[in-house]
């Protein structure tokens, strides 16, 4: 076993923290990766925190990870030895039901084993003696069927928030079927509202960030869209009733879906990546134009790889504000102040030298 150097919450209750962990040399068909740099997702917080229950403490964070491939198993043929690689929201599944088999891990039957927070397998079940733990340490080890290559072009630091808030976006506007000419809205403009713009104006869509918050507009045409809807005022609904043919909803503050499920065309699409509090529905105002309301859960190995192949072909990746493992409880704190521009980025090379 490999002695790791970690952050890690202790408690619901506790700060992140200089924590050890141990890393297992690589399987036969596992790669060793040291990370370089690891995203910082609100869900984080709401984990560290056990604010929506079943944390498993001690708690290691950290889904977006991009590192470097420094042993290799010796059936592992993926992946060598110095490539540049990734690791996002899971690290394994059951391999063997119907959503595995279709590439659709996250939504594996048995349930995925999560970066962290979670439970290595032992086959098709946890094993409730090995909890996972993620990406706020040196070192990760992984089956290579679970790690993402991660393409040149892409600065190592803005594409660690691909792993999560890029491929939470990407899924939905791939799978509901946006293209050139699609008039699509982005409900919120934070770390997956940022991407949802860029993802969907690099597929050709006219895109319009909604916002209750007016000094968004400049960095929402910074980032591509095309415009800009303040929501604090009701009329705004008024007139962009029946504008779009998808919503993509961000936003995990509770507000009214029945307002924005207006705003779609026949036969639209609202699609929902935020997880608020439960909000009202009202029947009608899906049944008169046939509109539907979708939930998106990030997505599988392959589609993954494709969303990383296509933000190096059309130069997307998050905008970032790099820091310090250090300044990890600040940036929580930063970060439900919507004090971020707009994803943190850890520097894991900061920890190796604590």
């Amino acid at each position: 076993m490999l002695k790791t150097p970690a952050y890690a919450a202790t408690s619901a209750s506790a700060g992140l923290a200089p924590f050890s962990i141990e890393r297992r040399e690589p399987g036969a068909h596992e790669v060793l990766i040291d990370i370089l740099y690891c995203g910082v997702c609100h869900s984080d917080v709401h984990q560290v925190r056990d604010e929506w229950g079943g944390s498993i403490f001690p708690m290691v964070p950290g889904h977006e990870i991009v590192g470097r491939v420094s042993k290799a198993g010796v059936e592992a043929g993926k992946f060598k030895v110095g490539n540049i690689v990734g690791v996002g929201c899971f690290v394994d599944s059951c391999r063997q039901c119907g959503a595995c088999n279709a590439g659709e891990e996250q939504f594996c039957d048995h349930g995925m084993s999560a970066t962290y927070n979670s439970y290595e397998r032992n086959g098709v079940d946890y094993d409730r003696s090995r909890p996972t733990y993620g990406g706020y340490s040196t070192r990760i080890t992984v089956d290579e069927k679970y790690v993402l290559r991660i393409p040149a072009g892409i600065a190592l630091e803005r594409a660690a928030p691909l792993l999560c808030a890029g491929i939470t976006t990407y899924s939905p506007l791939r799978r509901f079927g946006v293209k050139a000419g699609s008039k699509v809205a982005v409900v919120g403009l934070g770390g997956l509202g940022h991407m949802g713009v860029k993802l969907a104006k690099a597929m050709g869509a006219e895109v319009a960030v909604l916002s209750h918050s007016p000094g968004k507009r400049e960095d929402a045409l910074r980032l591509g869209a095309d415009d800009f809807v303040a929501t604090r005022k009701k009329q705004a609904f008024k007139d962009h009733a029946n504008r779009f043919d998808l919503i993509l909803d961000t936003v995990s503050a509770q507000h009214d879906y029945n307002a924005y499920l207006g705003l779609l065309r026949l036969d639209g699409t609202m699609v929902l990546v935020g997880m608020p509090e439960p909000t009202p529905l009202a029947a009608g105002v899906l049944i008169m134009r046939r509109r539907r309301l979708a939930g998106s859960l990030i997505g599988g190995i392959r589609e993954t790889q494709e969303m990383l192949d296509f933000c190096a072909a059309h130069g997307v990746a998050s905008d970032v504000e790099v820091i310090d493992i250090g300044e990890i409880n600040e940036a929580y704190e930063r970060m439900l102040k919507g004090d971020v521009r707009y994803r943190f980025v850890i520097d894991i090379a900061s920890l190796r030298a604590d």
